[in-house]
């Protein structure tokens, strides 16, 4: 499984806020912000749904993971879609890091993936309760 995902009966905005106060919870946050919405409108005059690209990050891991092996840090933050399915209804995808941690044998960047799936996984609890 490379995503955890959850669907929210919200609007991408107020998904996108609930997110982020539950990332706080696990001492991660959102570093980047892509509207891939608004990039295919005005590059391509392409109309799609709302849809962000984030990337998420919790710096002591990836101080942890880069530590280890610096070349790594170019499969950093760990990224997320969080998009509209229904007008009402966000889904939200986060990556596994454990996807990525599976193209290293660095114990400690291992570790520190491996953190950071609980963490994650914990998130998508806690916007599912």
């Amino acid at each position: 499984m490379y995503a955890f995902t959850t669907e929210l009966d919200m609007p991408i905005d107020q998904a996108i806020e609930a997110l982020k106060q539950a990332l706080t919870t696990q001492k991660m946050g959102v570093v980047s912000e892509v509207d891939v919405q608004a990039i295919m409108k005005a590059k391509m005059d392409h109309t799609i749904p709302p849809y962000r690209i984030l990337g998420i990050c919790g710096p002591g891991y990836a101080r942890r993971v880069i530590e280890a092996d610096a070349d790594m840090g170019a499969l950093l933050p760990c990224g997320c879609a969080v998009y509209e399915v229904a007008t009402g209804k966000t889904r939200i995808a986060l990556q596994n890091p454990n996807t990525v941690a599976a193209v290293t044998d660095k114990p400690a960047a291992l570790e520190a993936m491996d953190e950071a799936r609980l963490a994650l996984e914990m998130v998508i609890n806690h916007l599912q309760a």
